[in-house]
């Protein structure tokens, strides 16, 4: 996508947003789509708003606390790698960056995103069975480009009044963006405000700390102003944590599970995913599954950007089988199609998984705190053929009406 050859010099469209704290670049690293940007570290930002002291800073509001803010209703948020954040009004739409974020926001009960870098893998199925929460995506702008490029002219467009995106991950992660850019958007649109916390693989984000899901949700609802709706999910989160151990089998008669992205009905190859400590894996983490693929020399796609064949996965011979970027069929689509596939395939049928039938799908890359109840309960029920529910469907629809 061709970038815009003017800059914008119009007057601030949101004078009452500031934006505080030097934003802390990195290095080059492709993710898992497109090209990597420019890289430029917002460490060279010469943005007068920038007042706060940056996400490598001791300062003592790092921790993420809200403090007033010079305006009689102003208040400010901290979050690295932003520093300090100042808003004058609550933020009434939004720009995110992946479905983490928006399922934080439904949660929170706030009107969806208007622009997501993937809508489509915004899996907005999860809310099926759950009482009066439904989110339609079909609207959303599409932020991320043919070939990797960001249109900044669509920021103008959709006029947020914050942008809930890493800056660094738009600088590392859209063809051609520069720091200048995200100080242009702060000054003339709004302010950004968030963490790449679904991944802790990317070189570029070594500089600043990292977020757990419940920090990064808790900031998001210091943002707009919904804490309340935080601290009951945040309690309803421990009650689910706690019951965890009655589900979790002894260490040795827990199964080796392997987590694959593949593509399509009929893969012919598949990137390896080890399980760390992103928000990607929380699930799996909190049932402490078996990670076939630590226990061999496989390194993950993150880091490597390479790819196993059915030849190693064999060798591998996981007891289950994981498979991502499956998450838009049913659990009988996915079974009529790329398990149908396995089990005629003249290496897969060998599977212990695929003969067995315990190959399942393998979670999204992106969950928020609904996303991550969803996706523990039907963790538990593949890998330890757990029974009944995890969670109280109608506890969460209240606690997103505010009726907790």
């Amino acid at each position: 996508m061709e970038r815009e050859s003017t800059t914008h010099e119009a007057p601030t469209r949101r004078e009452y947003v500031k934006y505080g704290g030097a934003v802390i670049g990195g290095g080059l690293l492709a993710g898992c789509t497109g090209s990597s940007g420019s890289g430029n570290g917002a460490n060279n930002s010469t943005n007068s708003n920038n007042s706060g002291s940056g996400a490598n800073s001791s300062n003592s509001s790092g921790d993420g606390s809200t403090t007033t803010g010079s305006g009689e209703n102003s208040y400010s948020v901290t979050m690295a790698p932003m520093g300090e954040v100042t808003f004058e009004s609550v933020p009434k739409t939004w720009v995110a960056n992946n479905g983490s974020w928006a399922d934080m926001g439904a949660a929170l009960g706030v009107e969806p995103p208007k622009a997501l870098w993937l809508p489509e893998r915004y899996h907005t199925q999860y809310y099926d069975g759950i009482p009066g929460i439904s989110v339609d995506t079909s609207k959303m702008t599409r932020l991320f480009g043919d070939g990797g490029g960001v249109s900044k002219e669509a920021y103008y467009q959709l006029g947020g009044d914050v942008h809930v995106q890493d800056p660094n991950f738009l600088l590392n992660r859209a063809k051609n963006w520069k720091q200048a850019d995200i100080d242009e958007l702060t000054t003339n649109v709004a302010p950004f405000f968030a963490n790449t916390v679904f991944s802790r693989q990317y070189s570029w984000h070594e500089s600043y700390r990292y977020y757990t899901l419940y920090e990064a949700f808790g900031k998001l609802a210091k943002v707009f102003k919904r804490e309340s709706r935080y601290e009951a999910f945040r309690s309803l989160h421990n009650e689910v944590q706690s019951q965890l151990s009655n589900i979790i089998p002894a260490q040795q008669n827990r199964p080796a599970v392997a987590i694959l992205w593949a593509e399509g009905d009929q893969p012919d190859s598949f990137l390896p995913y080890l399980i760390n400590k992103g928000t990607s894996f929380k699930q799996w983490r909190d049932l402490k599954v078996r990670d076939a693929l630590a226990e061999t020399s496989v390194k993950d796609f993150h880091s490597s950007r390479g790819s196993i064949g059915y030849e190693t996965l064999l060798e591998i011979d996981p007891e289950i089988l994981l498979l991502r970027g499956q998450e838009d069929k049913t659990a009988a689509e996915f079974q009529n199609t790329i398990v149908s596939f396995l089990k005629n395939h003249d290496t897969a049928s060998n599977l212990t998984a695929v003969k067995n039938g315990d190959v399942y799908r393998g979670g999204p890359l992106y969950q928020g705190p609904i996303t991550n109840l969803v996706l523990t309960e039907r963790a538990a029920t593949q890998i330890y053929d757990h029974q009944g529910k995890v969670f109280d469907r109608s506890r969460v629809a209240d606690i997103v009406n505010g009726d907790s």
